[in-house]
């Protein structure tokens, strides 16, 4: 590859201005070379080097992400600490997912990079933990003295994190049907954000507090039982190749998911009882990620039939954060309807440039900042959490595997999954009523 189709291919989908796109051209460079030859990374350190003596850099910081395939971790890993490590210098490890394939997998990967990197040099990079709506989870719970109140078993019914694509895996099939979507998302991003609305309230702000409330809540949770979860695979409808049809795809038999609804049971005072049911899937009937808090019915209510209060924070598309509560029906009436108390950003930020979650993480790293990235004690229990049903998909040829058509909603059993842990979709396609009133109040009495 050449510098210029190097460039191509790194800024072929930058959202930026032609002045913008030239500046960041004019300070990248390429070198190429092999994983596992010292004479490439000598060759490397050397070209490093000579930029940062053209730069004019009194000290020698260097940051290293490692966005390749789990196979060549370690032998990148040995090369740039044997070869391009800066001695006088800070070093920062950024390592994208996936960190391994199971518990031992992650654990054997963590052993190796640990020999090489200290902890405080490695960031575990999950890039839904730089999104601004996961950011603002914690800002929500412990500024707001109302969710504070609330935001336990006594009040809460269920929880739900869900995440959706209106695309399959066309054209990566077979690096998909290695891992699936539980190990593709739900381990990692889904997991992180139940961590986020589920711990407890930190000492402080400080990186090591926020992790190891983290890691206490994802201790309480056991392992996930087969009867606590609903698989699925998308197959051809509307115009659109079934999973199976995926030209890349070597196994024609695969019965890896590409759809998932999982519950999770956190054993403590707070959440006893509460199920977190975390659904992911690809082909789905559109692109949503969002954090569904259902509150328990008013207990002796005066209004019968009046849904549940929800609490709702989309993710992506067009973040926002809504309260679903019951109202009066404006006019004569005296009936109860549904509305929401509405902050959506692009009508309330309308002048602000939320950046992407890959540009606040970056500027974490450089300001050493671990909040938003994994610990290694937090990823070893968050695999154990899944992986022994894993192993149980892996492994076994008869687990129930519900096919769902390309651009569905899921399986058809998925309504009646989350029924079964207390969820309430009897308003969940609530609209705005209109009624004029001019009518009623002209009429003689």
């Amino acid at each position: 590859m050449t510098h210029e189709d190097y460039l191509d291919r790194v800024t072929q989908y930058i959202k930026a201005s032609d002045d913008e796109l030239t500046q960041f051209k004019a300070i990248t460079s390429y070198h190429s070379g092999k994983y596992d030859d010292d004479a490439s990374w000598q060759s490397l350190n050397q070209y490093i080097a000579e930029n940062e003596s053209k730069r004019g850099c009194p000290v020698k910081h260097r940051v290293y992400y490692m966005a390749l395939p789990p196979s060549v971790f370690i032998p990148v890993a040995k090369g740039l600490k044997k070869n391009v490590y800066a001695a006088d210098g800070l070093n920062r490890l950024i390592v994208e997912k996936p960190f391994g394939m199971d518990t031992d997998s992650s654990n054997e990967l963590a052993h190796e990079i640990g020999a090489l990197f200290s902890e405080d040099e490695i960031y575990r990079i999950d890039h839904y933990l730089g999104k601004e709506m996961v950011k603002n989870v914690m800002t929500m719970r412990f500024s707001n003295i109302f969710f504070s109140q609330i935001w336990d078993r006594k009040y809460i019914d269920n929880v739900q994190i869900t995440f959706k694509e209106p695309f399959g895996t066309e054209g990566r099939g077979g690096y998909f049907d290695d891992f699936g979507i539980i190990r593709d998302v739900m381990q990692n991003h889904l997991l992180q954000v139940l961590s986020l609305i589920a711990m407890e309230r930190p000492i402080s702000t400080e990186s090591e507090a926020i992790r190891d409330e983290k890691v206490k809540v994802l201790k309480c949770i056991p392992p996930i039982v087969l009867n606590d979860a609903l698989l699925g695979q998308y197959v051809g409808a509307n115009g659109k190749p079934g999973y199976l049809e995926d030209d890349t795809l070597k196994n024609k038999q695969s019965r890896t998911p590409t759809f998932a609804a999982l519950t999770l049971w956190i054993q403590n005072e707070r959440w006893e009882g509460v199920p977190f049911i975390l659904k992911a899937g690809k082909a789905l009937d559109s692109a949503k990620v969002e954090i569904r808090i259902q509150f328990r019915n008013v207990a002796g209510s005066l209004y019968k039939g009046a849904p549940r209060n929800e609490l709702v924070m989309r993710v992506q598309p067009r973040e926002a954060v809504y309260i679903k509560f019951n109202n009066k029906q404006p006019g004569l009436s005296y009936g109860t309807i549904q509305s929401d108390l509405d902050l959506s950003y692009h009508d309330r930020f309308t002048d602000m440039a939320i950046p992407d979650a890959y540009e606040s993480l970056i500027l974490d790293v450089l300001r050493n900042d671990h909040s938003n990235f994994v610990r290694d004690d937090e990823l070893e229990t968050a695999w154990k959490i899944f992986t022994p049903l894993l192993h149980q998909i892996d492994q076994r040829k008869d687990l129930p595997l519900s096919s769902y058509p390309y651009g569905s909603r899921g399986p058809a059993e998925l309504d009646a999954f989350v029924r079964k842990y207390g969820y309430d979709r009897s308003n969940a396609n609530y609209s705005w009523p209109v009624q004029s009133v001019s009518h009623a109040n002209s009429t003689k009495l």
